[in-house]
């Protein structure tokens, strides 16, 4: 039972998810991150979660069009 103070499970496990993220692509350390005010370490978190979907997306376009142009000619 939680009582009436204290963070929810949900939260906590989206603060670790996002520290998880920004240390695995970002190269953040824990110490840094737990440092970081929650507004600014948001704003990082957002910037590269956009910059990661723009990369998925370029990605993916470029496979694509691989795949359109057929096997190579000799």
């Amino acid at each position: 039972m939680r009582s009436f103070f204290g963070l929810s499970p949900e939260y906590i496990k989206n603060i670790y998810e996002q520290f998880f993220y920004m240390k695995y692509y970002g190269g953040w350390s824990l110490f840094e991150l737990y440092s970081l005010p929650i507004g600014l370490r948001d704003w990082y978190f957002e910037l590269l979660a956009s910059h990661k979907e723009k990369e998925n997306e370029e990605v993916k376009k470029a496979t694509s069009n691989n795949k359109s142009s057929g096997p190579p000619r000799f």
